[in-house]
């Protein structure tokens, strides 16, 4: 009868409507996820291992697309700069910003910021943070150093240049927000040494917002799109045991 709300394989047209929202609910997610991550972050693969054990040469990352005003102290930047590098992207982290003086070595071997002591639990080795230096870092610049001291080219090689190894804020095109391969790399921690100082932290992108709209819409896709031949399955299940229980009766009355 029409009046059962049921279509004629046993489909409930409510569940077929919910089915149907739910898939073009979930298209939008799942595709509106990848327009928002496209728009807002940069993929790049990490040329050498001055960054480790954060992140490794040939880690693939996403970079947030950021203006140079946006770094903070603790920062890991992709950047360019001629005398650097030419036009070859670079990752580094940023631990002085303009009018800071970056040195070391302070107590028990730390880096310091304006003689504060940095805790970096991120280095790779566990003795001093650094060889001896000290710089101070013009306004409107950066001073960047790689987490594997030992071997990172970075701000320290280029203490004689103009600036003391600094470079502009400009020349920084975007920040790590998280490791996407290997999987299991994660979200890149933002410092808490830094923390207490002038300025603080950044806070991270919208990259795990993004990632949870992609996988609710891939789960609402196919859920919903499972909807109607699971239904289909489970009636005809249904009716199969029903004709069964019919004809055990017919042949018991019989």
């Amino acid at each position: 009868m029409s009046g059962t709300g049921r279509t004629d394989d046993g489909h409930g047209r409510l569940g077929s409507a919910l089915s149907g929202l739910a898939v073009a609910v979930g298209c939008v997610l799942f595709l509106g996820g990848f327009i928002w991550g496209a728009v807002v972050y940069q993929p790049y693969t990490v040329p050498t291992d001055s960054m480790s054990p954060t992140v490794n040469v040939d880690d693939r990352v996403l970079a947030e697309r950021i203006d140079g005003d946006d770094v903070r102290r603790g920062d890991i930047v992709v950047f360019r700069d001629k005398q650097w590098g030419g036009d070859t992207p670079m990752v580094k982290r940023v631990v002085g910003v303009g009018g800071d003086t970056v040195a070391c070595c302070g107590d028990g071997g730390k880096l310091t910021i304006n003689g504060k002591p940095i805790d970096e639990p991120y280095l790779r080795t566990k003795g001093p943070a650094s060889n001896n230096f000290t710089a101070t870092v013009p306004e409107g610049q950066l001073f960047l150093l790689g987490d594997e001291r030992m071997g990172s080219l970075d701000s320290r090689s280029h203490l004689q240049d103009a600036g003391q190894g600094a470079v502009p804020r400009s020349a920084v095109t975007a920040r790590l927000d998280a490791v996407a391969w290997p999987l299991d790399g994660g979200l890149v921690e933002r410092p808490e040494g830094f923390a207490q100082l002038p300025g603080g932290v950044s806070q991270p992108g919208p990259v795990v917002l993004i990632v949870g709209a992609v996988a609710a819409g891939a789960l609402l896709i196919v859920g919903g799109a499972a909807y109607g031949p699971v239904a289909r399955l489970l009636t005809r299940s249904r009716r199969g045991a029903a004709d069964g229980d019919r004809s055990k009766t017919a042949a018991h009355v019989g």
